[in-house]
């Protein structure tokens, strides 16, 4: 890659986003796209938009979330249509503060992250382009030149909604600057830009000894004054305060809840009104999004103080909870740990899932349904079917608490630990046990749970080396059967003549003496056992098998040995099964012969190649997969 050709490319891509001309000129831009003049809310919600919207099980994802934030759907889909979609149709939403709330590190501050940056990289898109008033420091909307009785009627010819009133800035230039004639007043495109304070502004809590209004809504320039001759003339004003940085875009508030009283009372006419009060000017229209993020003590502590009633009716309250869902937990740990320098130490298969359910099963709360447990509620959160329970329980569970998912380990703690793993000495390769360890001994040193929870944790942390123990067991058992692949084939071949002798009322002809023999049911229900099938379900099981057949062969496809994923898990069950005695000497015994070597070798080579092992953790899964056989 060439970078100084790269750089030069991005200057001039830079470059082609430069436009300037008279509001006349502006004119036609909205003529042909009345869209530029839209609201931030509007903007906000078509930015997210742009990004494309699927549909899965009768609800919308948008994709703009998918790279960064798992297994909030439900969450964003809400904030999304909503808040966004709601205030971009200019609903009462958008005379609302936007509070996220939720446990730590649960994805809050991710979320406004993504929206600064998506705006951001919106604005430099044709679709997303918008322009202001050239040299306002407000970047103001230039439709705000046109005077208020005659904005009805231009409405209509250009089918947009004009609402707010120049700043005291443009004002004062359109007397003296331009005369009055604003059809000459120069409009400039505006790209949105955090590090540049253009359209995106953050405001963030300090001590209230130190803190000054003027962070939000500017200062006056004591400078200037002398010059200009009074407090209230525009050029002696710093309109640089967050509110006014922000406007025609977004403004973070974090930690809004810990900030003195004194800065929350000017949220209350810009959110009602989409105005605020700084120095001696009349109220200043700004036209932006105010995103603030807090956790839910604070927030309970808020709204039990009554003086607050006035500016909690001017939030919209949108609980952020953790994930629940292991498959989206382990994507959140992936992230954050490629974002490190460990490339260089292997993580074994099975680590980061076994870290995830410890994490997801301290967040689900036990429900009431009878026969469900952790381990079962949590598989069918993450999309699994358990036997015996429906969709319809699922979705029962998942409305039986309001704040499943506000409490339990956040995934920082538990990325804190697999770190504390990963940077041990002289360790080319971790796995889950390493990362279970590391999350116990951690226990001891997370001084925010009490005793009771700590022993909830352990316990946790014991089903989830229960749920490896198992997965480890099926890896082996897969990589053993695939090294006896023609063993697992002529056992799936025999099961299928048998069932459609059974089905058939036929018998089975023995191939080496002729002999016509019965189905043998002892066979077909050593397989169908390994998978859980009653002895009143045997027949409609077998005839499904058959029904399945029949139409691979109306379609000429062959009907093989992974055609049916129970029936293939079965067999190799069933093999693994009667080759458990050969995994017991071959992963116990010190000195294993030449034919004991050469199946743990196959075995080994076979985990390195297609499951993701390294020779290190494929060597220690089958020690402890075979310990475990042996006990």
């Amino acid at each position: 890659m060439d970078i100084f050709k790269r750089i030069t490319s991005h200057r001039a891509d830079e470059e082609k986003l430069n436009w300037s001309g008279t509001f006349k000129d502006y004119i036609d831009i909205v003529r042909q796209n009345p869209k530029v003049s839209r609201t931030a809310h509007a903007r906000v919600y078509d930015m997210i938009a742009s990004h494309g919207v699927t549909e899965k099980n009768g609800k919308r994802i948008y994709k703009f979330f998918e790279k960064e934030i798992f297994g909030l759907n439900k969450t964003l889909e809400k904030l999304t249509e909503e808040y966004f979609h709601s205030a971009a149709r200019r609903l009462d939403v958008r005379k609302r503060i936007l509070l996220l709330m939720g446990p730590v590190s649960g994805g809050k501050s991710t979320l406004v992250m993504m929206l600064k940056r998506g705006l951001e990289q919106y604005s430099r898109t044709d679709e997303g382009a918008l322009y202001g008033i050239k040299d306002c420091p407000m970047y103001e909307e230039p439709l705000h030149l046109i005077p208020h009785e005659l904005r009805p009627d231009i409405e209509k010819e250009l089918n947009v909604r004009i609402e707010g009133n120049l700043c005291p800035s443009c004002q004062m230039r359109l007397r003296t600057e331009y005369n009055g004639v604003i059809e000459n007043v120069e409009v400039e495109r505006i790209t949105l830009s955090e590090d540049k304070r253009v359209g995106i502004g953050t405001f963030s809590p300090s001590d209230p000894k130190s803190q000054d209004i003027a962070d939000l809504t500017g200062s006056i320039d004591f400078s200037t004054i002398t010059e200009f001759g009074s407090e209230s003339d525009p050029r002696a004003y710093r309109f640089d305060g967050e509110l006014n940085k922000a406007n025609r875009g977004m403004m973070e508030f974090q930690e809004m809840l810990k900030c003195d009283e004194k800065f929350l009372w000017n949220l209350l006419s810009l959110t009602q009104e989409g105005n605020f009060k700084a120095g001696r000017f009349a109220l200043i229209s700004a036209d932006e999004l105010i995103v603030a993020h807090t956790n839910e003590s604070e927030y309970k502590a808020f709204i039990s103080n009554k003086k607050n009633e006035a500016l909690q009716s001017r939030m919209i309250i949108m609980p952020v909870p953790y994930n629940l869902q292991v498959t989206q937990e382990e994507k959140i740990y992936h992230k954050l740990i490629n974002q490190g320098d460990v490339g260089h130490i292997h993580i074994a298969p099975h680590t980061l899932k076994t870290a995830s359910i410890f994490s997801i099963l301290t967040r689900l709360k036990e429900t009431k349904k009878q026969g469900m447990d952790f381990i079962k509620k949590m598989r069918m959160y993450d999309g699994e079917s358990v036997e015996g329970f429906k969709d319809a329980d699922l979705k029962e569970m998942q409305n039986e608490y309001d704040e499943e998912g506000m409490t339990g380990i956040d995934p920082r703690y538990v990325v804190n630990r697999i770190s504390s793993a990963l940077i041990r000495q002289d360790i080319n390769c971790i796995n889950a046990l390493d990362v279970l360890r590391s999350l116990k001994d951690g226990l001891d040193q997370h001084s925010s749970i009490t005793k009771e929870e700590k022993e909830r944790y352990l316990n946790f942390i014991s089903l989830a080396r229960k749920e490896y123990d198992e997965l480890a067991k099926k890896e082996l058992q897969k990589a053993f059967v695939y090294s006896f692949e023609e063993s697992a084939k002529t056992l799936f071949e025999n099961y299928l003549d048998n069932i459609e002798a059974f089905c058939n009322h036929n018998k089975i002809k023995d191939p080496i003496t002729d002999e016509e023999l019965e189905p043998d049911e002892r066979l077909m229900r050593s397989i169908e056992e390994q998978i859980g099938i009653s002895e009143n379900a045997k027949k409609a099981f077998r005839e499904e098998i058959l029904i399945r057949m029949s139409s691979f062969s109306r379609k000429n496809k062959k009907f093989d040995y992974s055609s049916h994923e129970r029936l293939k898990e079965a067999i190799e069950k069933k093999l693994f099964a009667d080759l458990k005695d050969i995994v017991k000497i071959t992963t116990s015994t010190k000195t294993p012969d030449e034919k004991q070597l050469k199946k743990i070798n196959e075995v080994s080579k076979r985990l390195i190649e297609e499951h993701g092992y390294c020779s290190i953790c494929a060597n220690e899964m089958l020690r402890y997969v075979g310990s475990l056989l042996n006990r």
